[in-house]
């Protein structure tokens, strides 16, 4: 059994050095019912702004770019940096949206596709393993998926109690559970009693339990193998799912794909590669809306130089 505790709010929470942090989180609480139009303009300069201080992130962006596109001119890049970190300062605001919005505001701005392939997943017992990647807006993807049909949600817990307590709850209101990313029992019992597990294979999470595939242009991504033990214990369905925003309408678009056929069971090797392609496919959908500002290429083979300098 999992020893995850899910926080509450206590008394020590309260402490003068949480306060910065209640004062944050009280901020996001009162800008997520300003009208959406005004939170996209301030999303937008808050990116702009954050990254003239963080020209380190910029220039992991950049390099991510180079590596994944290396017959993208740099013209090109630079457009494609700039709309992005528009995203970047967004997903601040898409988060305060994901845990504040009334369900009513969100089914608003939120239209799902491909709802069918789930319910018939459902009504055939069939465990589901989503396939995110990290868009910017995933935790209102989340939310909005789980008004409808509620699963368990992956939980990185966060190293501010305090602020962990309101992203937990945040997260919990429309995720039937959440448990910890460690907790690979729990996401096993999960998916054998039928349920719905949303999971993030896209970034680096080093070198225990991965392998190296290629992704876009870079041939040895480290990729985590997770994947492939999920489904070979459960025999669970891999569903992709993206989220993408119309920049133009303030629209949002959640599309839940058929799930997908010929994963290569009990071979984590190609596992890590078919997945790859999942998340190359994901990405593609709206690529100036996804974190390219993690370092994805951090780790190496053995013997091969860092890719970032």
């Amino acid at each position: 059994m999992s020893n995850f505790t899910p926080p509450t709010f206590t008394k020590a929470l309260l402490h003068p050095r949480y306060w910065l942090t209640l004062f944050f989180v009280g901020l996001m609480y009162v800008i997520s019912w300003l009208p959406y139009f005004i939170q996209y303009r301030m999303g937008q300069g808050v990116g702009r702004l954050a990254m003239r201080f963080m020209k380190k992130r910029r220039r992991i962006i950049d390099r991510n770019l180079e590596l994944c596109f290396p017959n993208m001119s740099k013209d090109e890049r630079e457009v494609m940096i700039k709309k992005n970190i528009d995203n970047t300062g967004l997903a601040l605001f898409e988060s305060g949206m994901a845990w504040f919005w009334p369900d009513v505001r969100v089914n608003r701005h939120v239209e799902i596709k491909g709802l069918e392939h789930m319910k018939k997943l459902e009504a055939e017992g069939k465990g589901a393993l989503l396939v995110a990647v990290h868009s910017m807006n995933l935790e209102l993807g989340a939310r909005a998926f789980g008004i409808k049909m509620s699963g368990t949600g992956v939980y990185r817990p966060n190293g501010n109690p305090c602020y962990d307590f309101f992203q937990y709850r945040g997260r919990a209101r429309s995720n039937r559970t959440l448990i910890d990313r460690k907790d690979v029992k729990g996401m096993l019992r999960a998916l054998r009693r039928g349920d719905r597990v949303w999971y993030a294979p896209d970034h680096d999470y080093g070198r225990r339990r991965s392998t190296f595939a290629p992704l876009f242009a870079v041939d040895n991504a480290c990729t985590t193998t997770g994947t492939s033990l999920l489904v070979d214990a459960t025999d669970c369905a891999v569903v992709p799912f993206t989220m993408v925003r119309d920049s133009a309408s303030g629209k949002y678009t959640l599309t839940m794909y058929p799930p997908v056929e010929g994963f290569p069971n009990k071979n984590p090797e190609e596992g890590a590669a078919f997945i790859n392609k999942i998340v190359e496919n994901s990405i593609m959908q709206a690529p100036e809306q996804y974190m390219w500002l993690h370092r994805r290429f951090k780790t190496r083979p053995e013997g091969e130089a860092c890719l970032y300098t």
